[in-house]
């Protein structure tokens, strides 16, 4: 079994920053690719980016894209989210996944944390 528990979520001003950390434990020597999913109130949860394995390749939802970056460092077995230039709508409960594949589907994914989350104040 996996486990990843997620942390460094908080509350921040619109265009501030915040650096998201997921750390797996357990049986962790299967090279998972890992993602960040998000959930907004009143909304389904949503990808908002993945990487493979060997942090070669990277996804992000159009949303992201050019504020936040997904790395990892597998010696640590941890998953970053650097958050920049923060806005109001980033506001949720943001969850970190490992899967087989750094795919947007969300039933790729096999293994969560538990979420934390991040407020965006305006």
């Amino acid at each position: 079994q996996v486990q990843l528990v997620e942390s460094g979520g908080g509350l921040v001003r619109a265009g501030g920053s915040l650096r998201l950390s997921c750390a797996l434990s357990g049986r962790t020597f299967r090279r998972y690719a890992m993602a960040w999913f998000r959930q907004a109130p009143g909304k389904e949860r949503e990808f908002v980016a993945a990487i493979t394995w060997s942090g070669g390749t990277t996804y992000y939802a159009d949303s992201v894209k050019g504020r936040f970056t997904i790395s990892r460092d597998n010696v640590k077995n941890t998953v970053y989210l650097q958050m920049n230039s923060l806005k109001p709508e980033d506001t949720a409960v943001y969850y970190c996944a490992a899967g087989r594949e750094a795919k947007v589907v969300i039933t790729n994914y096999d293994y969560w944390g538990q979420g934390t989350q991040v407020t965006v104040s305006s």
